[in-house]
């Protein structure tokens, strides 16, 4: 690292993200500590509240992630995904990580009444509620907020839900997940979600609300957090044919 910032146009937190990012770069490896604040305030001359916005604005570029009470540190690369219909557990098979799980929480309790109507079910009907951690080669990834339909899923609670609920669904109850409608949009984590999510408060999150069905019959409404600073989309998009018109030409 070079410690020659300059004052100038262009803020010396810049200048240190810059600096960092080539460290990051070129010298350390994923999971490997970076300097310590006062190490880089020693090195650059700089204030305390520099070294943060520099390493900030690299938290938010996903290239560092800080471990409340150890430090921070290089950041794995984002996992890469497509849109497919896939549990989790294959998605992240499918990249050669492990997939694993925290299980929060599994209640018999009513519904929503935006869940009931997205599972077809009637005013008075149950379902349960799944909380999970998703974590990937030990790494917390995602975390789903799952609602499932007690009338098609008995004795849910009793089952084993730590791997892939669409493999136990086919497997237990003959329900294989065939189709799904999802919608994809951004947050920021809350204190709560953050806990959970082992993240600093404010860390990007891709949010997927996923309603899963077997032969036309709604079996799962799950909302999923991902970090977005762990997890990033891929998509082929195809342009539509140009239309003619009727002269022949293209419009």
């Amino acid at each position: 690292m070079s410690p020659a910032l300059t004052s100038g146009p262009v803020p010396k937190h810049e200048q240190l993200s810059e600096a960092l990012t080539d460290l990051v770069r070129n010298e350390l490896t994923p999971d490997a500590a970076i300097p310590s604040e006062r190490e880089l305030m020693a090195t650059y001359a700089v204030s305390r509240a520099t070294v943060r916005k520099a390493i900030e604005n690299l938290i938010t570029a996903g290239l560092l992630t800080r471990s409340h009470g150890k430090g921070t540190f290089v950041a794995r690369p984002r996992v890469e995904s497509s849109l497919h219909l896939a549990s989790f557990s294959q998605d992240m098979r499918s990249r050669g990580l492990e997939p694993s799980t925290r299980l929060m929480r599994v209640d018999e309790e009513r519904p929503p009444a935006d869940v009931a109507k997205a599972l077809r079910l009637g005013p008075k009907a149950m379902a349960w509620r799944v909380d999970r951690v998703r974590l990937a080669d030990e790494q917390p990834m995602a975390l789903e907020h799952g609602w499932y339909p007690r009338s098609l899923l008995p004795d849910l609670d009793a089952q084993d839900l730590s791997g892939s609920l669409y493999q136990l669904f086919e497997r237990e109850y003959a329900l294989p997940i065939d189709a799904a409608d999802q919608t994809l949009w951004g947050e920021s984590a809350d204190r709560v979600i953050a806990r959970r999510l082992e993240a600093p408060v404010h860390t990007p999150l891709l949010v997927f609300r996923r309603i899963s069905s077997c032969r036309g019959r709604p079996v799962e409404h799950v909302v999923s957090r991902y970090r977005g600073d762990r997890y990033q989309l891929h998509m082929n998009l195809a342009g539509t044919p140009a239309r003619r018109n009727q002269k022949g030409t293209t419009s």
